[in-house]
């Protein structure tokens, strides 16, 4: 599985997203650049085994064990450099 976080002009400042969850905003673009990077480098670190529970998008609630190992593959798009 693969993720890839994106960095883009926001609510007057910039920020990046995961699909259509946006992060905090940030007063510059390296900023939000740099805080990506390193939200991706912390999807990538494995931990341990846990039960989670989490709401699906039709309301419906789950639970489920997730492995600490599992994890995706995460990129970073700068959507500016992309315009350029």
């Amino acid at each position: 599985m693969s993720i890839t976080y994106h960095v883009a002009e926001h609510d007057g400042a910039w920020a990046y997203r995961l699909d259509d969850v946006w992060s905090e905003t940030f007063p510059t673009h390296e900023e939000a650049l740099a805080a990506a990077k390193h939200a991706a480098e912390r999807q990538q670190l494995g931990g341990q085994d846990a039960d989670i529970t989490y709401q699906r998008a039709d309301g419906s609630w789950t639970r489920e064990r997730s492995n600490g190992g599992d994890r995706p593959e995460a990129d970073v798009v700068d959507d500016a450099k992309e315009k350029d």
